[in-house]
């Protein structure tokens, strides 16, 4: 028998579908971070809004999460360093008492040419991109398992959503650092579904395509830029945080309840390769 009560989903989970839930978002100050933060806020969720270096933004994202209602707090953190991962874990036991969802969300681009990317770019980004989702998912799960499933408030124990791209699937030359931390997400990812399921906590990943963020400005920044990367999207469009965030909702409420161990692309059909759309 598993270890958990054999609680099924409501036909329909009550709206806001995440009330009375808490809420670590990383890399929540702006971006799809901030997006996800706000759309979990919307959904009845209380966050914790990490960031890792200018809090003002933070506070604006905590204020926006208050006027909704919701109880907010900022708190700096580089989820690549143990230390600064455990004390924002800590801090959210003390605020919030528990936690019910975790948006691995943190990320970084450090280009270069592969013959010209210094060993400080590469684990720049691998510690923050795949390191950093460890420590955290690993301090989430452990959460999770002491409190168990908690039927008043969600099926599961616990929700794990991280944050990965197209390019865990797409080959990028000249990110090689960026595509290898998202293809070690999906592994990561996977794995850690694969051994939490018997508690009852879930885990997935969303990846985003071409969303309109700061950290791909110049892909959208002109109209020549633009248009250069609609042909990459058979949607011919660009993706909104917005887009992302109301995934990451939907993912964390018990409508997603059976979903679980997968990635789910929201990228205008970017991995259709597009260059085949008219038969290559």
């Amino acid at each position: 028998m598993p270890p958990f009560p054999d609680v099924h989903p409501p036909v329909c989970p009550p709206l806001p579908l995440l009330t009375g839930q808490k809420a670590l978002v990383t890399g929540a100050s702006s971006g799809i971070g901030k997006a996800v933060a706000l759309e979990l806020g919307r959904a009845g969720a209380d966050v914790c809004v990490n960031y890792s270096s200018k809090e003002e933004p933070a506070l604006e994202v905590v204020r926006e999460l208050e006027a909704m209602g919701r109880t907010a707090f900022a708190f700096k953190a580089d989820v690549a360093q143990e230390s600064e991962v455990l004390a924002m874990f800590a801090a959210v036991r003390d605020r919030f008492g528990d936690l019910d969802i975790l948006v691995n969300n943190a990320g970084l681009q450090q280009d270069a040419p592969l013959d010209e990317m210094t060993t400080a770019q590469w684990q720049k980004v691998i510690d923050v991109n795949l390191t950093g989702q460890f420590l955290c998912a690993r301090e989430a799960v452990k959460e999770f398992k002491r409190h168990g499933v908690r039927p008043k408030l969600s099926c599961a124990a616990g929700k794990i959503i991280c944050m990965s791209s197209v390019h865990e699937v797409i080959p990028w030359a000249g990110h090689v650092n960026y595509a290898a931390s998202k293809g070690g997400v999906m592994l990561l990812m996977k794995s850690i579904a694969q051994e939490v399921a018997p508690h009852r906590i879930r885990v997935n990943s969303i990846a985003p395509g071409a969303i309109q963020t700061p950290i791909n400005k110049a892909a959208w920044d002109t109209p020549e830029h633009y248009n250069a990367l609609l042909k990459l999207i058979p949607y011919k469009r660009i993706g909104e945080p917005e887009e992302v965030g109301r995934l990451a909702a939907f993912l964390a409420s018990d409508y997603a309840d059976y979903v679980h161990g997968t990635t789910v692309f929201i990228d205008g059909g970017m991995t259709l390769y597009p260059g085949f759309e008219t038969g290559g």
